[in-house]
């Protein structure tokens, strides 16, 4: 490199550093919570090896155990407006000498009403951890072999900040409640849970020679199925389509009503929702960890046949947001019986 150029190349250097700097602070302040995990006094912070929710449920713990006590067993508290939450660790022993202690559970979200009234510790039962939603202090218990009782926090884990294909947080394909491991400002490692959004799922849609189905599940349902129709609305035009409704338990099924969106010789992009009162739920596929699911969810274009004869192209997709949308058109003077085409 020429001598010219070489402070240039500096100074960009110099900038690509303190860009990445003001990531990682801008990371470091959304992944922390505006609390205390450890109260007023100070107490020691175990590192944690790994310390995540993976797949939106299941909680995976390993902690490095201090040497300086002689673990033989162990526990995680959860504590949160006065309820407490026991998990057992296992206590591994490692081939360096150091030992881990490790725990794996399911995490399942419940009202707070849901909850036992009765005091005390709770473990985990058949169906995991039950959770109500905020934020729950984490703490760690120690049993030493002379029986005595060790008590410290777990030190705060950082998230990947590499943008890749998957999220390192996503919400519970189950329930749809987020299981959060956060950063307390304090430097110890707290539990955020959120409540369940009120939202239509999409579980999948079928694309047939003569229709598309579309499958799917309600999340937090509020009231009974009856007061939920389906509905194609026209983007830009606010025209609606009423679409007739099956219901199994919190899942739904309906036809996509294409004779209905066919207009005028040209395509038209139609949402599908779910409509409650005068609250429209777009379907969507959210309870994912994929990022960009318009890219990973792909889909072609199929030509269908309807009951009348009439041929349409239509093309069943999911947008860059996550929802379900279908656009269509007629084609003018096609012959009856037409097949699928792939």
């Amino acid at each position: 490199m020429s001598d010219s150029l070489l402070p240039y190349a500096v100074g960009a250097a110099n900038r690509a550093r303190r860009v990445a700097v003001r990531m990682r602070r801008r990371v470091e302040r959304l992944q922390t919570a505006p609390a205390f995990a450890s109260g007023i006094r100070p107490r020691p912070a175990l590192k944690a090896v790994h310390f995540s929710v993976l797949g939106g449920r299941t909680l995976n713990v390993a902690l490095v155990a201090p040497p300086a006590v002689d673990v033989t067993a162990a526990h995680l508290e959860f504590v949160r407006a006065g309820r407490h939450l026991r998990l057992d660790l296992d206590v591994e022993s490692q081939g360096d000498g150091t030992r881990l202690l490790t725990a794996t559970t399911a995490l399942r979200y419940t009202d707070r009403g849901d909850l036992p009234d009765t005091p005390g510790e709770h473990g985990p039962g058949r169906a995991g951890m039950a959770l109500f939603g905020g934020l729950w202090r984490i703490g760690v218990v120690l049993t030493g072999a002379d029986g005595r009782e060790v008590r410290a926090g777990v030190g705060a884990v950082a998230l990947p900040t590499a943008d890749g294909p998957t999220a390192p947080v996503s919400p519970s394909p189950d329930s749809g409640a987020h299981f959060r491991i956060m950063r307390s400002v304090d430097g110890f490692a707290v539990l955020k849970v959120r409540a369940p959004v009120h939202q239509a799922e999409l579980d999948r849609f079928d694309l047939r020679w003569d229709r598309i189905v579309v499958h799917g599940r309600l999340i937090a349902r509020q009231g009974p199925s009856s007061g939920y129709t389906a509905q194609a609305v026209r983007r830009g035009g606010g025209t609606v389509v009423q679409a007739p409704l099956e219901w199994q338990g919190d899942s739904f099924t309906f036809d996509v009503p294409l004779a209905e969106m066919v207009a005028g010789g040209r395509s038209y992009r139609w949402d599908m929702q779910l409509a409650h009162g005068r609250t429209g739920l777009k379907i969507g596929r959210r309870l994912t960890d994929v990022r960009r699911r318009h890219q990973v969810i792909r889909t072609t274009f199929r030509i269908i046949a309807l009951e009348d004869g009439t041929l349409l192209r239509a093309h069943a997709y999911i947008t860059s947001a996550g929802a379900l949308a279908v656009s269509c058109v007629a084609f003018e003077g096609a012959p009856h019986g037409a097949e699928e085409v792939a």
